[in-house]
């Protein structure tokens, strides 16, 4: 072997090793540490590596084999047809060139067009779903492609995976089939898991798709059934019998069956049809509720694609485009430590700033804790990988240790409160820090007073976060309730307060004495109830002195109320300071309106309704009010017991899930028409709609 040879071997091995290490970070922990980007860089490398040089391929090549072996904390399951990953294509030449090769192979001439069937790449995690005459049996993990883990207990969780599958069209499932497909989160549920762990003091999950991972490899089922999963399925794997020839049509059977498939697959025709659908989702994807990290083009031909065959690793009539990486390096200025109105401590990086595709500029980034800082070992002055996480939430992907700056120091939270220097305090099986010093710390303070005058709280005008602050400094405020005590001259003294913003704040204040109960719920700032909680605590127990009064058994009852919020409600009416606040309040006047939610009319009574989109001609928080007004339930999800889901425009997964369990879906106009006349309940629609191109 010549030195030169020696040299690439060593190179190709070191190659091997990053994507060994990548793999079992990806596949085995759920834990990537590089980006998608940088994994597909390496690959790429090796595989023209050991194209140009044969003689350097090894038996156990990453390039030879799909994703790492599956742990041992599942039992084993073997895929009846192994589950092949596919070659990635990055620009519009890459396609063509794809194009080129099919014709070449198939002996069809390069100006005729190919059929190609475009579906969006969901950024899940594969599954394999075993259905015996019907009977969902078994489901699995990818694994290494040939041996998953066996996640039935898991799977039978998500809704979205029928446990019996339907007759399409008259024909039956076969015998046996493997139905392919991938389990994911909305960017909803992703934020709600998230939200919940900070609270509970736990690691937040990077982002859906490792949460999704996390969630479906869980070894109790039932913190898996806890995290709303979902699912979509686009293909099949072993078949006891063929029922289809192609697969547009196998996209619309495995609907018929009742299997959920993703709604904006299209056939193509031609390759400049799939380059259009790829630009117009490349401009499109952050309109969805869900990631996708590019798209999927299939020969749509079951004949063409048995011809076309497959390589060791990929099918040659396959191939996934991949969206330009979400992703920048910048350097970090500073870390920040902010205080949150529960007193939770988050450290912020500032970083340079530095624009994301397509064309968002980021200057922050969330650290969460110092777990996430010590894992990543995150220090000011590092250069980093960020990227927006869900398309959402800007995140430190990982640091450059090879441009460290030789002084840098590993940061450390402060053991006191930035804003008060009171001791930090860590509860007990939490990992996140706490200022405990919940009425002195002025942050927590302004954090509160700024909740309460809120838009879906209290709506009070022209009170900005500066001015709050300034009201505590001279000692005006120290809870909400103080600022019914307020008069106009004692802020003309405050920095930028002249005579007319005063008296503008307080005719604002004065305004809001008359609220409606749910908006002073909100208001309140209790852990774990949002707006939507509020309003259905306030239709429940119709005054603040029942609400304060109930007990955890009591609210636990409620519907949606679950036992962590009826934990919180009841602890945060046990407290001193609330007591305090609400005789404030009510000795300033404020008197909550619970006959908002009397009913004026039965014409929606015993339905249930559930509101997705953007509204046009009334805000959602208007069209839940008027639901209630008509004797309905305004809920936040959708389920089998709901009865109209109303869809405005970018309406997202509820939409989807509507589709799926047959609720009768109404468009704006027809739920206005609905609420001012009284016309017989329409029929509903049909459980799926055709898949686009057809």
């Amino acid at each position: 072997m010549t030195e030169e040879l020696k040299g690439l071997a060593e190179t190709a091995k070191l190659l091997r090793a990053q994507l060994d290490h990548a793999n079992y970070c990806y596949h085995i922990l759920d834990q990537p540490e590089i980006a998608d980007s940088e994994y597909d860089r390496i690959f790429h490398e090796l595989v023209a590596l050991e194209t140009e040089h044969p003689e350097l391929l090894t038996s156990d090549s990453p390039t030879q084999r799909v994703g790492s072996p599956p742990i041992s904390a599942f039992d084993r399951h073997t895929h009846r047809r192994p589950m092949l990953s596919l070659a990635n294509a990055f620009d519009a030449d890459d396609l063509r060139a794809f194009d080129e090769k099919i014709k070449r192979h198939l002996g069809i001439d390069a100006e005729a067009n190919i059929s190609y069937v475009t579906e969006l790449k969901i950024d899940g995690l594969a599954i394999s779903l075993t259905y015996e005459n019907g009977v969902f049996t078994t489901g699995a993990t990818r694994g290494d492609g040939v041996i998953g883990e066996n996640i039935t207990i898991n799977l039978r969780t998500v809704s979205a995976i029928p446990l019996k599958l339907r007759t399409a069209d008259g024909v039956p499932p076969p015998e046996f089939v493997e139905v392919r497909g991938e389990v994911y989160l909305s960017h909803a549920e992703f934020a709600r898991i998230n939200s919940e762990r900070e609270v509970s003091g736990e690691a937040v999950f990077a982002n859906p798709r490792n949460a999704a991972a996390g969630s479906v490899r869980q070894l109790d089922s039932a913190i898996t059934a806890r995290r709303k999963l979902t699912a979509f399925l686009y293909g099949t794997g072993f078949s006891s019998a063929p029922f289809t020839d192609s697969q547009i049509g196998l996209l619309k059977t495995l609907r018929g069956w009742g299997l959920r498939v993703n709604p904006e697959a299209q056939l193509c025709d031609g390759i400049g049809e799939v380059i259009a659908f790829i630009e117009k989702w490349t401009d499109k994807k952050e309109t969805l509720s869900y990631d996708i990290d590019g798209i999927v083009i299939k020969v749509n031909d079951f004949a063409q694609q048995n011809d076309l065959g497959a390589l060791d690793r990929t099918p040659r009539w396959a191939i996934a485009y991949k969206f330009p990486a979400q992703q920048g390096r910048t350097k970090i200025i500073d870390i920040l430590v902010q205080v949150g109105r529960t007193g939770a401590i988050t450290p912020v990086a500032l970083v340079e700033p530095v624009t994301l595709p397509p064309n968002s500029v980021v200057q922050r980034a969330t650290l969460h804790n110092q777990q996430e800082i010590d894992r990543k070992d995150i220090r000011i002055g590092d250069t980093v990988l960020i990227q927006k996480a869900g398309d959402v939430i800007p995140e430190i992907v990982q640091v450059v240790i090879s441009e460290r700056p030789e002084d840098s120091k590993p940061f450390l939270l402060p053991t006191q409160c930035p804003a008060c220097e009171t001791d930090l305090v860590r509860p007990e099986g939490e990992a996140v820090l706490r200022c405990p010093n919940k009425r002195g710390c002025p942050a927590q303070v302004a954090q509160r007073i700024a909740h309460f005058v809120s838009r879906r709280a209290m709506d009070i005008d022209w009170l900005g976060e500066k001015h709050v602050l300034q009201m505590i400094e001279h000692g005006l405020v120290k809870d909400p309730g103080d600022l019914y005590a307020l008069k106009a001259e004692a802020l003309i003294d405050l920095e930028r307060m002249g005579e007319k913003l005063a008296e503008n704040i307080i005719a604002a204040i004065e305004a809001s004495k008359t609220p409606a109960l749910d908006r002073l719920i909100f208001a309140l700032g209790i852990r774990h109830v949002g707006d939507h909680t509020a309003d259905v605590l306030a239709g429940h127990f119709g005054s603040m002195d029942k609400l304060a009064a109930a007990t955890v058994e009591e609210l636990n009852n409620v519907h949606e109320i679950g036992l962590a919020t009826a934990e919180s409600i009841v602890a945060f009416f046990g407290q001193t300071e609330t007591t305090e606040l609400l005789k404030k309040l009510t000795d300033a006047g404020v008197t909550p309106q619970a006959d908002a939610h009397a009913p004026v009319s039965d014409k929606f009574a015993g339905k249930s309704f559930v509101f997705t989109g953007s509204m046009i001609t009334m805000t959602r928080e208007d069209a839940e009010a008027l639901v209630r007004q008509y004797g309905g339930r305004a809920a936040s999800s959708v389920s089998k017991k709901t009865d109209y889901v109303v869809a405005g425009e970018s309406a997202g997964s509820k939409l989807e899930k509507a589709q799926t369990l047959g609720v009768t879906i109404l468009t704006e106009e027809e739920f206005a028409a609905l609420a001012a006349a009284e016309p017989a309940v329409p029929a509903a629609e049909s459980a799926a709609e055709p898949v686009a191109a057809e």
